[in-house]
């Protein structure tokens, strides 16, 4: 989302009015960068260094903007620390083509590290609510509390379809417009006006004057290991189950990635785990009803306290 209003858009402020978010400061991330794991790896952050720190994990073929809502409304409580995850945004791109779910588990280890993190909320959508729960279970003394938005050990087949059909499209497009139009085919619960002001970010132009996403197209390969199939479903049952710090579950209502059934039994199965259902919100729940998760996330980080 765009700081300001620059004709591409509203900007991030106006966008979140008209969407109910609560912010207390019309505050601006600062960009940061971090080698970490043989690469340069992105952020933004938001708030007071010193403040309790949260850190944000978006989902496939996303950017840390994704976040951008979530932080603002956050960032007068929280160091917001918004991650561009490997082959995305403006961190490196795998020049070998690695992005197996252990490489990824590789690089939060070592950003948090190169950051001093010891006690701090971690919290992701999709592919990054997988990325989070693994590592979370994984590093017990280092995750306060976790959140999960519309992420489990197992996805409808309709949802991952829709996402795979979409990334397949042609990734070069004559203008920004374009693809906004293409967003709102696949997501019409979002208006024009917010989708323009977010995708500017998710985007970049060539040298031809085209415009194209802003990750890397090895992402998009139907070879690429991504983490599917009977053992890996079990295998993130484990890592379900050995969750310890409180936890939050998060699914959209109308979610085509996430059942309700699944949800409800990561809440079962996790020892100390709440389930929230954020109405009128499909898979990209922050950004298709940022107020109602405003609400569920506030409640349950005011309950740590």
């Amino acid at each position: 989302m765009t700081s300001k209003t620059s004709g591409q858009g509203l900007s991030l402020y106006d966008a979140a009015r008209a969407k109910g978010v609560t912010f207390a400061s019309e505050a601006a991330p600062r960009d940061r960068f971090i080698d970490a794991n043989g690469m340069r790896f992105h952020y933004l952050e938001w708030g007071d260094p010193h403040s309790p720190p949260i850190v944000l994990l978006h989902g496939f073929a996303q950017t840390c903007h994704s976040w951008d809502f979530v932080a603002l409304s956050l960032c007068d409580r929280y160091r917001v620390i918004a991650l561009d995850q490997r082959g995305h945004g403006d961190s490196d791109w795998a020049e070998d083509g690695d992005y197996a779910p252990e490489t990824q588990q590789g690089d939060i280890g070592a950003i948090v590290d190169g950051l001093g993190l010891k006690q701090f909320v971690l919290m992701g959508l999709s592919m990054g609510g997988r990325n989070s729960l693994t590592y979370a279970a994984a590093n017990p003394d280092r995750v306060k509390a976790l959140v999960i938005v519309d992420a489990g050990p197992q996805n409808l087949r309709t949802g991952s379809e829709n996402i795979r059909r979409f990334v397949q499209q042609s990734d070069e497009l004559d203008s920004v417009e374009e693809f906004v139009e293409r967003v709102r085919e696949y997501n019409p619960r979002r208006d024009p006006e917010q989708i323009r002001g977010s995708i500017i970010h998710n985007l970049k132009q060539l040298p031809n004057g085209r415009w194209t996403w802003k990750y890397d197209k090895r992402l998009r390969s139907p070879d690429r290991r991504i983490g599917s199939g009977p053992d890996t479903t079990e295998r993130l049952w484990g890592f379900v189950e050995s969750l310890r710090c409180p936890t939050l579950v998060v699914r959209g209502e109308i979610s085509d990635i996430i059942a309700m059934d699944t949800a409800k039994e990561m809440q079962t199965r996790i020892p100390n785990a709440t389930l929230v259902t954020v109405p009128g919100a499909g898979h990209l729940v922050m950004g298709d009803n940022p107020a109602g998760f405003e609400r569920a996330v506030t409640e349950f980080l005011e309950g740590l306290r």
